[in-house]
């Protein structure tokens, strides 16, 4: 039983302090975007402690790239490329940063407003942004249209905005009304101004910097003329308002590594493979990627075994095994990452199709994958 006395208040502390604590002073979520090398770590570890909620950073590497960027030991993880993973499993949050390749969008919240959010029971989730991630929408041209026109203002440079037609091509390829373009077929767009891009349009069409008399065109028809040049298909990096506006507050550079994937013609396959009495059933080679670099690809696929049964194709490439990239790695570290464990393994591939498309439009490894 608790008395109230006006003077004092109610006299029991604990009680008095949930009242009086109304988030006010509360730290916001922190948003940092790691590019390492690919010898390189994202310098910090992620830990899961008794007693602890959250995924908890820690060992902070003294001059690593987390500690340069910011995060403090004791940030708690709260999203890995837009995706909210406080709720997640702490092993599947290590598998997905460790999926994004060199490239990692992250957002932390220090430790005691972390704390102080968890005894309010807030949702943790409705401090984030929904979406923050640009998208990647491959266009199909229909009826000599690719359903989308580019406008930019003179004198600014990498601000070119896309008016879409309805029900068009882009439409339906993902292409969201009043977006900014950031790149085309790969090729980023943001350090040329409306002049700059003229020219360099001119010189892809001409061979020379100067229009010929009579030749002089808009911004928009010089885009139709580049999209002719690609055939009717093009790759487009988009972003909308929002989320443009969310990355320039925060002084970050959008990238395709961070974009939205679900729109393209191609995915990445996982396999769940079961070892029968005759093994898997597939031959692991090392080859050169489309890239130049070196890859492990699958061949001699059985007829009728786990990896044909699972979905294997001969020549796909190997990208993650059990969620790890294994892009860098050779021959031997990748097998043993197979034989990890004795009676299953998930594979990530990418048949040769789609490691070409992803190629073309500056992609690899599990930026594109959406694991």
């Amino acid at each position: 039983k608790f008395e109230f006395n006006p003077k004092v208040g109610i006299d029991n502390p604990a009680l008095s302090l949930a009242e009086d604590t109304d988030g006010e002073g509360m730290g916001e979520p922190r948003f940092y975007l790691l590019s390492k090398g690919s010898a390189e770590t994202f310098g910090f570890c992620l830990h899961e402690e008794l007693g602890c909620q959250g995924h908890i950073v820690r060992q902070v590497e003294l001059g690593g790239l987390a500690q340069r960027r910011g995060m403090q030991d004791g940030d708690r993880l709260l999203q890995v490329n837009g995706h909210f993973v406080d709720d997640m499993d702490h092993c599947r949050v290590v598998q997905k940063i460790k999926a994004s390749g060199n490239h990692v969008l992250l957002a932390v919240l220090d430790g005691d407003s972390y704390r102080a959010a968890k005894a309010l029971g807030r949702d943790l989730s409705q401090m984030l942004p929904a979406d923050i991630r640009p998208r990647l929408c491959h266009i199909v041209q229909d009826r000599s249209s690719f359903g989308f026109s580019v406008s930019g203002p003179e004198g600014t440079k990498g601000t070119f905005q896309l008016s879409v037609q309805q029900g068009g091509p882009a439409e339906r390829a993902g292409v969201p009304p009043g977006s900014w373009l950031l790149e085309l077929n790969g090729a980023s767009v943001r350090s040329y101004s409306q002049a700059q891009l003229t020219r360099k349009v001119c010189v892809l069409l001409t061979g020379t910097a100067e229009w010929g008399p009579g030749l002089a065109m808009s911004l928009n028809t010089l885009f139709l003329i580049q999209l002719k040049q690609s055939g009717s298909k093009v790759t487009l990096l988009v972003a909308s308002s929002a989320v443009e506006e969310f990355y320039r507050l925060r002084g970050l550079q959008v990238t395709a590594a961070m974009a939205d994937t679900s729109w393209l013609p191609f995915m990445a396959r996982e396999l769940h493979l079961v070892k029968g009495p005759a093994g898997y059933g597939f031959l692991l080679k090392e080859d050169e990627c489309i890239s130049g670099a070196t890859g492990q690809f699958l061949c001699d696929v059985d007829a009728g075994l786990p990896a044909q049964q699972a979905g294997m194709k001969e020549g796909d490439r190997l990208v993650a095994v059990n969620g790890e990239n294994i892009e860098g790695l050779d021959h031997h570290q990748t097998v043993l990452r197979i034989r990890a464990h004795d009676e299953h393994v998930t594979l990530l591939v990418i048949d040769p199709a789609g490691d070409r498309f992803y190629h073309s439009v500056g992609l690899g490894g599990t930026e594109w994958s959406g694991t």
